[in-house]
C-alpha cells in the first residue's frame, strides 16, 4: 500500500489513500472527525468500503443483474459486490489511483481504465478519470474541502455514464439531517428503485430530523444542492453541497451504524437500462468519444 497523501489548511487535515480506491482516509477539524474515521486495518487490507469516502465512476449505485443494454448491444458486467446480484458503484472504487499532483492543500488523483481482459467486464469502454481535492480555511475557522470528479471518454464509441461520491459522515445519538428534495424512490429487496413518491412526512427532511434510529437506503430526486448535519455534541455543523449536475441524493444508514452516507450523484440507480427501455429524465448522460464531464462536491465545516 502506498503512503497516504495528507493535506492541511488551518485546523483541518485530510488524508487521501490513492491505492485504496482513490478514497479519503480521514477528514478532521480541530481533532474531531468530520467524516467517519477509517480503521487502520482497512487501509492495510485495502477495504475501501471502510474508508471515509470513495468516488463513483463511471456510474453510481446498481446496474440490474450486472447486465447493461446500450446502443443495441448487451454487455455482461462483473458482479463486484460479493453475492449481490447487481454490479455496483462502477470501477473507480475498486482500483488503485495515481497521485499525479500533491501540494500542501491540493492534490489530484488519476485513473486510467482500459477494457482489456477481465477489466472489460468491469466496464467495456476506455476512460480516464481524475479527482481534484482542495482544502481551504477562513480566518473565522470555516473549512471547505472541494472535490471535483472528471471523466473523459478514451473509447472510439459513446457510452452512458454518471458520477458521484460515497461519503460517510459521523453519526451520533443527537445527529440531525436537513435537505430539500422533490421526491423519493421506494426500492425492492435488492435496493433497485420501483416506485417514485412525492415528498411527504416519512421522506421529508426539509425541517431537520434525527437520524440515529433511521433505516434507509433510498434515492431522493430534485435534490436542492445542500444537506446539513447538525449535532449539539459537536463544535461545528457540516454542510454538503453538490453542484447543478448532482440532482439526485442517496441516503444510507442503519440504526446500528455510527455513520450516515449522504451521496450527491448525477443519476438514478440503474438509469442506463431504464433509459434504454424508454424512460426519460433519470439523469442518464452519454459521453461522446473524446468528450469530458465533471461534477463538484463541497464539504464545509462551520464552527458554532
Amino acid at each position: 500500500m502506498s503512503e497516504p497523501v495528507v493535506l492541511h489548511a488551518g485546523e483541518a487535515r485530510v488524508a487521501l489513500a490513492p491505492a485504496v480506491g482513490g478514497s479519503i482516509a480521514a477528514f478532521e477539524w480541530r481533532g474531531h472527525p468530520v467524516l467517519r474515521p477509517t480503521p487502520q486495518f482497512a487501509l492495510a487490507a485495502q477495504e475501501v468500503r471502510e474508508t471515509c469516502c470513495y468516488p463513483l465512476v463511471p456510474y453510481s449505485n446498481r446496474i440490474r443483474n450486472a447486465h447493461l443494454h446500450f446502443g443495441g448491444r448487451d454487455h455482461r458486467l462483473e458482479r463486484n459486490f460479493g453475492d449481490h446480484p447487481h454490479a455496483i458503484h462502477g470501477v473507480g472504487w475498486q482500483r488503485s489511483w495515481i497521485a499525479a499532483h500533491v501540494a500542501a492543500a491540493t492534490a489530484r488523483l488519476d485513473l486510467d481504465h482500459a477494457p482489456n481482459g477481465s477489466d472489460a467486464r468491469a466496464w467495456p469502454w476506455a476512460f480516464a478519470a481524475s479527482q481534484h481535492f482542495a482544502l481551504s480555511s477562513s480566518d473565522a475557522g470555516t473549512t471547505t474541502l472541494t472535490m471535483t470528479l472528471r471523466i473523459a471518454n478514451r473509447s472510439a464509441e459513446p457510452f452512458p455514464f454518471g458520477l458521484g461520491w460515497h461519503p460517510y459522515f459521523v453519526k451520533g445519538a443527537q445527529t440531525r439531517l436537513r435537505f430539500a428534495a422533490a421526491g423519493a424512490w421506494l426500492t425492492d429487496a435488492t435496493v433497485l428503485p420501483v416506485r417514485h413518491v412525492p415528498i411527504h412526512a416519512q421522506w421529508d427532511f426539509a425541517g431537520s430530523r434525527e437520524v440515529c434510529d433511521l433505516r434507509i437506503d433510498n434515492v431522493f430526486t430534485g435534490f436542492a444542492g445542500e444537506a446539513v448535519l447538525d449535532d449539539v455534541a459537536l463544535p461545528f455543523t457540516t454542510h454538503l453541497e453538490g453542484d447543478s449536475a448532482s440532482t439526485y441524493l442517496v441516503v444510507y444508514t442503519q440504526p446500528q451504524l455510527d455513520c450516515i452516507a449522504i451521496e450527491p450523484v448525477t443519476h438514478l440507480t440503474d438509469s442506463f437500462n431504464r433509459s434504454d427501455a424508454g424512460e426519460t429524465a433519470n439523469g442518464t448522460r452519454v459521453l461522446a468519444p473524446g468528450g469530458q464531464f465533471s461534477c463538484t462536491m463541497r464539504v464545509i465545516v462551520r464552527p458554532r
